[in-house]
């Protein structure tokens, strides 16, 4: 396995934690791309909708979407929690 095929997995994993998620949170996503795969993450009734990636940081890996969001990728659930605030709030 090369390191990154390793990153690839690694990252994969990540969303795939966070996908599961966002469902029961009124939110819909699907996983994109093959070797860097981002997640898709949009709200079925407001039609608002962000990317997230999965990016190693110094201290860990950290999801990150737009605008400006940022959070450690240890607890899925409070990113979760802020991508559902952020995508239901009216514009």
């Amino acid at each position: 396995m090369t390191s990154s095929s390793a990153y690839g997995e690694q990252r994969r994993a990540l969303l795939d934690a966070l996908a599961r998620q966002l469902p029961e949170r009124g939110l819909s996503c699907r996983i994109v791309g093959e070797g860097e795969p981002v997640l898709w993450v949009w709200h079925p009734e407001t039609r608002k909708q962000t990317m997230v990636l999965a990016s190693p940081a110094p201290d860990g890996w950290v999801y990150l979407w737009s605008p400006k969001g940022q959070e450690r990728a240890g607890d899925p659930a409070h990113t979760a929690d802020l991508l559902k605030e952020l995508l239901a709030a009216p514009e």
